[in-house]
């Protein structure tokens, strides 16, 4: 699986004129399930991002993780992190997961995080959706697991 995270003050996520997802400080978790990817690696992946010391310390390093400053995380599947912009001027994205394979680990990873203690809200897999944040620092980290 891969991720796109980025540190925020607050992200929301909108369909239409219906918030999906809203959260104050924590993570924008952006993931795309690859082909071959199982609940293993969703279940790593939100292990490690979890787990992941991004957050700033009383001597203003980063050195805390989302699960120590009890922040919330906002997951919105993005099949377009498979795109493969190696030929050409139109991106490929077959390496994604097919659609119902990828809603399966999209939802197997956000429950995974919720198993870790954080509190989730969720984008809608496969929806055009409208996302806003604010990126703290900027902080923005691509994992692969």
């Amino acid at each position: 699986m891969r991720a796109l995270i980025q540190r925020v003050t607050e992200a929301s996520v909108t369909v239409g004129d219906r918030v999906t997802g809203r959260i104050g400080p924590g993570l924008l978790i952006l993931v795309c399930a690859m082909r071959g990817d199982t609940e293993s690696n969703a279940e790593k992946l939100a292990a490690r991002i979890a787990r992941l010391r991004i957050f700033r310390d009383d001597a203003g390093k980063m050195n805390r993780s989302l699960l120590e400053t009890g922040g919330a995380a906002l997951v919105v599947s993005q099949f377009t992190l498979a795109a493969d912009t190696s030929r050409g001027n139109r991106p490929g994205f077959s390496e994604a997961a097919p659609p119902e394979e990828g809603e399966r680990l999209y939802r197997h990873f956000s429950d995974a995080l919720r198993a870790q203690g954080i509190h989730v809200e969720n984008g809608e897999f496969g929806a055009d959706m409208d996302v806003r944040l604010t990126n703290q620092g900027p902080v923005t980290i691509w994992m692969d697991v």
